[in-house]
């Protein structure tokens, strides 16, 4: 009987997202704007994929992390996007009980895969320029496959930590969601009472893939400058930087446009506020990553053109 009682409320629950507009004339316009970033981020970032797995130039500890930024990426923005045209397309609004949890399951898996795999560039790019003669030894493909490793099973773990969280809440008929998608933290300040559990899991989270990755990342790039610095010639120093200004853009863009999601669902629930932030950070910052590591890399865009002529 507990098991059907179970069964029936689970069937029963129903999470109401928040419609980026309630003007019909708009949801046509929406969806043709989102249904093109959301192909051009997956296109782009298969691109890249394809680039670095197909060129002999690229299979270097620098590009293998890169191709794992961009699969998550691809994970990343498919966690939100599919769902949210679904919703415009059919004018509405709700996602089952099962559906909510499984989309703040991977929207955590591949937001935590972005913040570790961008520490982990960042530490290459640390031992590329700090200790150039020891680089192949310390980053061999031993290395780079653990680090990845670690990075996806930290952030399953992570995902797993919010599910368990949020089936031990006691949950109402409906839940309004002031957001298009089931961000994590927002979610379960709405379904949990459990303030203290709350907020454990907030400062847990906040500190594994928030303060120790740019902490990590500052650290990093605070000992790159000293080292740069010390480079007698400009040409050396420029070459130097330029590898890691895609990094360091990438860097910015994600957590300037992710903090304020983070921090602000987890204390507000004001869906104008956290709009173009939440808009940002899941759908504009995957579609843009692609784009500023082969404009502002010379290696990718060569890659692309072999690519490009072996196709055509």
């Amino acid at each position: 009987p507990m098991n059907i009682v179970e069964q029936n409320l689970t069937n029963a629950m129903e999470f109401h997202l928040m419609r980026l507009s309630e003007d019909p004339g708009l949801q046509l316009i929406l969806f043709g704007l989102f249904l093109s970033m959301y192909l051009v981020t997956v296109l782009g970032n298969l691109l890249i994929i394809l680039a670095v797995s197909s060129d002999s130039h690229l299979h270097t500890p620098m590009y293998f992390f890169l191709s794992n930024l961009s699969l998550a990426d691809i994970g990343f923005i498919s966690a939100t996007v599919p769902k949210m045209l679904v919703n415009i397309q059919t004018h509405s609004r709700i996602i089952s009980y099962v559906g909510c949890l499984t989309q703040m399951s991977l929207f955590s898996v591949f937001v935590c895969m972005d913040s570790l795999l961008l520490i982990v560039m960042a530490y290459d790019r640390f031992v590329a320029i700090c200790h150039p003669l020891h680089y192949p030894v310390i980053m061999n493909s031993r290395l780079c496959g653990v680090l990845v490793f670690v990075s996806i099973l930290f952030s399953i773990l992570d995902s797993q930590l919010h599910n368990l969280i949020a089936l031990q809440c006691t949950y109402h008929q409906h839940v309004e969601i002031s957001n298009f998608f089931c961000e994590p933290s927002q979610l379960l300040n709405l379904i949990c009472s459990d303030t203290f559990t709350n907020n454990m899991v907030m400062y847990f989270t906040g500190a594994m893939f928030g303060f120790f990755p740019v902490s990590g990342i500052l650290f990093s790039y605070y000992k790159i400058v000293f080292s740069v610095l010390r480079i007698p010639s400009s040409g050396g120093k420029y070459k130097a930087i330029s590898t890691c200004g895609s990094h360091l853009a990438v860097v910015c863009l994600f957590y300037a446009t992710g903090l304020p999601v983070y921090l602000g669902s987890a204390v507000s629930s004001s869906f104008k506020k956290d709009v173009v932030s939440s808009v940002m950070y899941t759908v504009v910052t995957p579609m843009l990553n692609p784009f500023i590591y082969s404009l502002r890399n010379r290696d990718i865009k060569n890659a692309l053109k072999r690519l490009h002529s072996t196709a055509f």
